[in-house]
């Protein structure tokens, strides 16, 4: 399974640091600290992140900008690179909120960027918190918490990902000071945002007493996680699995263990429900699909919930499917991936990448997505 990673350098990221201007933004503070005589590390310290990832080149694409903003560090190091932006000869803010844009729209499974604060304010501004990000702190600055404590650790992150070890998603925030002020010796923090980052989690996997209590904690958790995220205005189709029905007692409704329920504004609007029903109850509406794991394998579609049929998966949008499972469900699962056999081919390949499981309140992994025929 091939996994897609975003890449975007800011070359002038740290500049003004080794020559006491206190950071790079600001027009014309790069060419100055070039006159000074500082040297851009910016993708040097992305080349300590990328080479972790070297022996996984068969496992991965790159997705970046030309030149010195991803593509020439990325194809020294031997990686499959396809280029979706071209810069300016004098990069800037914009061609960096540019590409973001663009590997947003691209469905990367991860944006990884070098910079400072500052580049991490562009990324938030263009994509916010819809995707996956982690930065390589390669500024002079770096209050933010979407950084990496070092390069090589943002390549170690990554690697997790690639491998498919289960990586906790967090929410991690933008912070920025005023470099003119702080020029003069003044401190102005200022927060400007969140994004989502993989944030390397070490759990042990709970003892379990008979069984039960345990498993009946996380899925209260998760229950409560996803009711509270409902838009009232939106229908929820609900799946097969105990995991949905845990969903469905938080909001005190009656479920179907072996069927799929449509709710709205958490009430019930009909029950059991045939792939011919979904389509007319759904049509022309905002619709998410909430399902778990089918089966010992891992299916989420093809396995007891054949009533989501392809046409009604195409007019959700995988943007809109919530899975829901628990952490200890995942990883009896051993790095294999989650299974789509929807019938149709070409949506099986559509779905896979990876995707965002809800394992707890406000807890969240990306777990990748294959497909029965697939080869790992």
């Amino acid at each position: 399974m091939q996994f897609k990673l975003g890449l975007i350098i800011n070359p002038v990221a740290g500049l003004g640091g080794s020559v006491a201007l206190k950071g790079s933004d600001g027009e014309n503070t790069a060419a100055k600290a070039i006159e000074l005589g500082a040297q851009a590390k910016a993708n040097s310290r992305t080349q300590a992140a990328l080479e972790v990832l070297v022996p996984y080149q068969e496992q991965l694409t790159i997705y970046t900008v030309n030149g010195d903003m991803g593509e020439k560090t990325a194809r020294a190091l031997g990686f499959n690179v396809e280029v979706i932006y071209t810069a300016n000869t004098v990069t800037s803010a914009d061609d960096t909120e540019a590409s973001a844009k663009l590997l947003k729209n691209l469905g990367v499974d991860l944006v990884l960027f070098a910079g400072g604060d500052g580049t991490a304010r562009n990324i938030c501004h263009a994509i916010e918190d819809t995707i996956p990000v982690l930065g390589i702190p390669a500024g002079c600055k770096i209050h933010s918490g979407v950084y990496a404590i070092t390069p090589k650790a943002a390549g170690r992150v990554v690697e997790m990902l690639v491998k498919g070890e289960l990586v906790t998603l967090a929410d991690a925030d933008v912070m920025d000071i005023d470099e003119e002020a702080f020029r003069q010796g003044t401190v102005k923090a200022k927060r400007y945002g969140e994004m989502q980052i993989p944030s390397e989690v070490r759990y042990v996997q709970a003892v379990k007493n008979g069984g039960k209590e345990t498993d009946e904690l996380v899925l209260a958790d998760i229950a409560a996680h996803v009711v509270s995220e409902m838009d009232e205005d939106t229908y929820y189709i609900m799946g097969s699995g105990s995991t949905v029905e845990a969903i469905m007692q938080e909001m005190g409704l009656e479920n179907t263990l072996l069927g799929v329920d449509l709710i709205k504004n958490q009430t019930l609007v009909a029950q059991d429900l045939t792939a011919k029903q979904l389509l007319e109850y759904t049509q022309g509406h905002a619709t998410q699909l909430v399902i778990t794991l089918i089966g010992g394998q891992g299916h989420i579609f093809g396995r007891g919930n054949q009533q989501l049929s392809p046409e009604l998966i195409r007019a959700i949008g995988k943007d809109n499917i919530i899975v829901v499972a628990t952490k200890t469900k995942l990883h009896a699962l051993n790095g294999r991936p989650l299974i789509c056999d929807t019938g149709d081919s070409a949506l099986d390949d559509e779905l896979t990448g990876y995707i965002k499981v809800t394992t707890g309140y406000n807890d969240h992994i990306m777990y990748a997505v294959g497909y029965e025929n697939q080869e790992k």
